[in-house]
């Protein structure tokens, strides 16, 4: 790419990561020249009192701009499908936050934090990680560097937001219906729900579709993308994804099991030296991160650091991030910053 003292950017999607991409433009200060957002039908919205003219989008829509950042849709065929060939021959860049490229070996799958030199090999298109797999590469890259992985084991607490503003309103909904009810009732059956199961008062382990030995797909993003990110499929890696009833803020807990020992102390000390990493750990005062805490912030959050008592190179580690920001929206951003230095 050109260097430039500012450039023409699209966002296509106007959803909850679209929303959450206009305000990380304005809040990292990216050079815009020309700010165009498209959606797949024209309007004027308002972020935070900006106002935005959306229009409907079109392959035309592309000419002139340089980066174009898709928004994406989890477990569906995004925009990008359709768009981005379009978008790159008329010379634009293209990151996606959908699911559809990430898997292309011709295509760069980025975290900044881990593997910013892969951006240099586009071939037009950038794909944005997995939310649930960003906020554990950026925990766990700094201890792979030091002493190798061997094992992770880890369980998500994902957020409703992950599945978009329906989620979030179903969740909305099923916690006012219960609360009328004096909370005689916990049981709702909203019609036309967004997803699987009652969310409210609830836990289930299903985030996508059920596909090889029973793990869903969202548990082999899990895999897959760790193992192309980090650069070593000899990981062995195993997930269970849960819907959780929270807002915005995935957490997770992270099983490791390292090539070489490495203490706790010295655990901590690379994570709170690590880009994009605040260690919150002091259990005895009840600090540890929680989603709550961490929503509306870009950086990846973990505590609960400690040994496995029965097994030598065993560590555990809590991780938690905003799902919207570095989960989507900011590490897209800062592909963008990357892919312009």
């Amino acid at each position: 790419m050109q260097k430039k003292s500012a450039y023409n950017v699209a966002v296509v999607g106007v959803g909850a990561v679209g929303i959450e991409m206009l305000r990380c433009l304005r809040r990292f200060n990216f050079p815009i020249g020309k700010l165009c957002v498209l959606a797949r039908s024209s309007r004027q919205i308002e972020v935070d009192e900006y106002k935005y003219d959306v229009w409907a989008i079109s392959g035309e829509a592309f000419d002139g701009i340089d980066i174009a950042l898709f928004a994406g849709t989890e477990g569906e065929k995004g925009a990008a499908v359709q768009y981005a060939p379009e978008a790159v021959k008329r010379g634009a860049v293209v990151i996606d936050n959908g699911a559809d490229f990430r898997m292309e070996p011709t295509v760069p799958l980025v975290v900044p934090e881990v593997n910013a030199k892969q951006i240099k090999k586009h071939k037009g298109i950038i794909a944005n990680p997995n939310c649930s797999t960003i906020q554990m590469v950026v925990a766990l890259y700094p201890i792979y560097k030091a002493v190798g992985l061997k094992r992770v084991i880890v369980t998500t607490f994902q957020a409703a937001s992950g599945a978009g503003k329906q989620a979030v309103e179903q969740l909305r909904q099923e916690l006012e219906i219960i609360a009328k009810s004096n909370f005689q009732n916990v049981h709702v059956d909203l019609p036309n729900r967004a997803m699987p199961q009652q969310l409210a008062y609830n836990v289930f382990p299903h985030i996508g579709s059920f596909s090889d030995d029973d793990y869903t797909s969202e548990e082999w993003k899990l895999v897959k993308e760790t193992h192309k990110i980090i650069g070593d499929s000899k990981i062995k890696i195993s997930a269970t994804t849960v819907r959780v009833p929270v807002r915005t803020g995935h957490s997770e807990a992270v099983y490791i099991e390292t090539k070489e020992y490495i203490s706790v102390e010295k655990v901590r000390k690379i994570l709170k030296n690590a880009p994009g990493v605040i260690v919150v750990d002091d259990p005895a005062k009840a600090l540890y991160p929680m989603p709550k805490d961490v929503e509306g912030k870009t950086e990846v959050f973990v505590g609960r650091i400690r040994k496995d008592p029965f097994v030598k190179n065993g560590l555990w580690l809590w991780v938690v991030a905003d799902n919207l920001l570095k989960g989507a929206a900011s590490n897209a951003v800062q592909i963008a910053l990357e892919l312009i230095k």
